[in-house]
């Protein structure tokens, strides 16, 4: 039955890889991250912070649930296809992979994840040292696979895409109380700052050259924020958009400041929080009937598995819908996302 379910979207990616006619314009795609860009990699942890059942996935290639909290792709999938590489980018635990497949391509994400080891704690998920480890392991494996001076020079060369920190914020720090009697929320921003800057280092030390940063969403207009905010219902949280806002704004002075420190790195700082804000403004311009509800259930609520086969009122077509869960944007929403960041990374890395 497993077999059955596999066979149909590994073979969609090799065709799709095959037919690719885009030119490489780097050698791999190489995630680190949250349920942003997580492709199945917390499948193989005993989480709630999963999705790798139905409704998820139904409009994945083969109607797979893979484990990426959407119906379908994710902002890399649709990088590494714009890059001219394979359209999808497997977990590194994913035992139907190997090597030969993340050799142009691999994620290391983990859905709850954050700048902050203890949001990943919370919900028992990979926190970011435990992604660099599992970098390592994929080093050691890919000089073994290519040789050192083919992997070496794939490691130097491949695009490093970090989508990380809604967490700390929405999981974390208002939802428990250890991080608020520590830290004001400017105070916050820093240490998860400061957090940012020793991972990016790490993976420098590693090899990794090329990185995209992407700062936070408009947080306070995920549906279940609007569901949460109860002075105004129904409203986004305006005091959560700004936290967003300042945070971005420190990570744009961090980019600089690598930039200047680390030789050879170069880092884009990649904005998703103007076009998802317009999106969810404007969701007709786009194409979109609702924005501010999610697709499935009630749309209000409803994301991991609050959202299964079982739950009602769960949309026939997520294209309508900017969010396909209460915390996650839709396919459809991703592929607009991804599109308007290609030509900057490609004109920051080609």
């Amino acid at each position: 039955m497993a077999s059955s379910i596999i066979i149909p979207w590994i073979f969609y990616i090799q065709i799709l890889a095959i037919s690719s006619k885009a030119i490489a314009a780097v050698p791999a795609i190489i995630v680190f991250g949250d349920s942003s860009i997580d492709s199945g990699n917390n499948n193989y942890l005993p989480t709630v912070a999963k999705c790798n059942f139905e409704p998820y996935g139904r409009d994945f290639p083969g109607g797979t649930p893979t484990g990426r909290f959407c119906n379908g792709r994710l902002p890399p999938d649709f990088v590494s296809e714009g890059f001219g590489l394979k359209p999808i980018i497997p977990a590194f635990l994913d035992p139907t992979f190997s090597i030969s497949d993340f050799a142009t391509g691999v994620c290391f994400g983990s859905s709850g994840a954050g700048y902050d080891n203890s949001t990943a704690a919370i919900l028992k998920v990979f926190p970011l040292w435990k992604q660099v480890e599992f970098f390592k392991d994929y080093q050691t494996k890919l000089r073994a696979y290519l040789g050192d001076e083919k992997a070496n020079e794939v490691i130097s060369e491949a695009l490093y895409i970090i989508s990380v920190g809604t967490n700390d914020f929405l999981i974390n720090y208002y939802n428990f109380p250890q991080r608020r009697a520590q830290f004001t929320i400017p105070k916050y921003e820093d240490f998860l700052i400061g957090n940012a800057e020793d991972f990016i280092r790490k993976i420098y030390g590693l090899g990794a050259r090329k990185l995209s940063l992407t700062g936070l969403p408009p947080m306070g207009c995920l549906p279940l924020q609007r569901t949460l905010n109860l002075k105004h219902p129904h409203s986004c949280s305006e005091e959560r958009n700004k936290v967003a806002l300042e945070f971005n704004e420190k990570l744009k002075v961090l980019v600089v400041k690598l930039m200047i420190e680390l030789p050879g790195l170069e880092v884009l700082y990649t904005d998703v929080y103007e076009l998802l804000s317009q999106l969810i403004t404007q969701p007709s311009q786009y194409g979109f009937e609702v924005a501010e509800a999610a697709c499935c259930g009630t749309g209000l609520f409803e994301t991991g598995i609050l959202c299964n086969r079982l739950t009602p009122y769960t949309c026939l077509d997520a294209d309508k819908y900017v969010f396909w869960d209460a915390f996650h944007p839709s396919e459809r929403a991703n592929k607009i996302m991804s599109d308007d960041m290609l030509p900057s990374l490609k004109l920051a890395f080609l």
